[in-house]
């Protein structure tokens, strides 16, 4: 899967904001914090969710299935308005 090139990703201080381009068919901005901006980054490129959870999980230190329920939760909630592709 693979961020949507419909949609541009910005990170501006603490917040990450996902913006559909005048193509896509969601129409607002979905805002988000850091943990946003690193799954959005991986999406850049094509990639699983596996691949996601496991790279986090490398660079983060979290409670077991917390970076498993996030990284889901984001990707189902981008999914949801059309901003990834398989």
């Amino acid at each position: 899967m693979k961020l949507n090139n419909k949609f541009l990703l910005h990170t501006s201080d603490n917040e990450t904001f996902i913006i559909p381009s005048g193509e896509a068919s969601f129409a607002g901005v979905i805002r988000g914090n850091k943990t946003l901006a690193v799954i959005a980054s991986l999406l850049e490129h094509n990639i699983t969710e596996d691949e996601i959870i496991r790279t986090m999980s490398k660079s983060y230190d979290a409670p077991e299935g917390m970076i498993e329920r996030d990284v889901r939760k984001a990707i189902n909630q981008l999914k949801s308005v059309g901003a990834i592709t398989d």
